[in-house]
């Protein structure tokens, strides 16, 4: 094994760490992004192959990543959409009778890059505090990392679901309903949950309404992706169109475009909800649940006042769910799918299937 390369990790704000390059060399030495950290101990490859990253560079704030290696049965996408990853200490052998290989040579198949010996802490308290920003990281020197960090423009106001979601539709699952669920940057373990149910139709993001409707579903559901809520003009407007057809779920990003869709307004939070140890707590008793999230935009309160909060973080009050009047209609900010995190949620898949079963008949 080749000795290790010094890497440097730049923030926009010009605060430097020092670490080691890892994964695959960059062009020109430089990688890109907005820096997010995420508190999971374990599951890092499902976080590396969530599409809800597109755009973002990866910090894990547990300090010892790698150790169990990788294997393609819990990639959650057909490859990561991420920009890079930061580590404190990244495994140099997998141990797991389940690992196809390591961590190094995943990034490196991948084409990601990564840096590790990074302060992992310092870095979380920096941007809990600063908020999450564009960075820059690699084997350039100072000076031109500082440049392409200063340069990055992040996330907001971008539309990144155009580079995610699948180009054609394809067709998931064999159970006795039929869902269409529109590709905003969908994962795998959201698509065993509703397989388990019905056979989905994944559709890209620019279907419209009425060729969903002609696809005739029991319900549809609306993804998890990436970016901005608000530059997804395109799947506002047919979301809108389809409450009050149809039974309808959302998830993540789907839960801001539906709270989009029918009059209310998100915003950035500071540092985002990346992990999977949130407590949440359920409106209609009081049950706390310890949730999965990755997302930086939410719901502003009462922008919605026709809907009823179903759920709020326990940790800043965000609200965390939504459930609209008669309709059949709800999402959450959460992922009660997990994968990976803890499974407190999952009842909303069946949430879901109570709905279409009560609205045709099924």
């Amino acid at each position: 094994m080749s000795p290790p390369q010094e890497a440097l990790l730049v923030l926009a704000d010009g605060t430097t760490f020092e670490g080691e390059a890892i994964g695959a060399a960059p062009d020109a030495g430089i990688a890109t992004g907005e820096v997010v950290f995420n508190t999971v101990m374990s599951g890092y490859q499902e976080v590396i192959t969530d599409p809800s990253y597109a755009g973002q560079v990866i910090a894990f704030t547990y300090p010892h990543i790698g150790n169990y290696g990788a294997t393609d049965l819990d990639d959650e996408s057909r490859r990561p959409f991420c920009r890079g990853v930061i580590v404190r200490d990244l495994a140099r052998r997998a141990s797991s009778w389940r690992a196809g290989g390591d961590l190094q040579s995943f990034l490196e198949h991948h084409r990601l890059p990564g840096i590790a010996g990074v302060d992992t802490r310092r870095l979380t308290r920096h941007i809990r505090e600063a908020g999450a920003m564009p960075c820059a990281f690699g084997t350039a020197d100072e000076t031109a990392l500082k440049e392409a960090a200063a340069a990055e423009p992040g996330t907001e106001g971008s539309d990144l679901v155009a580079g995610v979601t699948t180009p054609e539709p394809y067709s998931a699952g064999a159970g006795p309903l039929h869902v269409v669920a529109y590709d905003f940057g969908i994962k795998r373990a959201i698509l065993r949950e509703l397989g388990a149910m019905a056979t989905v139709d994944v559709v890209p993001a620019r279907t419209t309404a009425a060729e969903v409707l002609a696809r005739r579903p029991d319900g549809v559901f609306l993804s998890n992706g990436p970016g901005d809520p608000a530059a997804v003009g395109y799947a506002i407007e047919n979301i809108r169109d389809l409450v009050g057809q149809v039974p309808v779920f959302g998830i993540c990003l789907g839960h801001q475009l539906l709270a989009l869709a029918l009059g209310g307004s998100t915003y950035k939070l500071k540092f985002g909800h990346h992990g999977g140890n949130h407590p949440v707590r359920r409106v209609s008793d009081g049950a706390v649940e310890i949730t999965s999230q990755n997302h930086n935009y939410a719901v502003v309160e009462g922008s919605l006042p026709g809907a009823v909060v179903s759920h709020t973080n326990l940790n800043d009050g965000v609200i965390e769910g939504l459930r609209y009047g008669s309709e059949s209609v709800f999402s959450v900010q959460y992922h009660p799918e997990a994968g990976p995190g803890p499974h407190d949620a999952r009842y909303l898949f069946e949430a879901f299937r109570d709905d279409m079963e009560a609205v045709h008949g099924a």
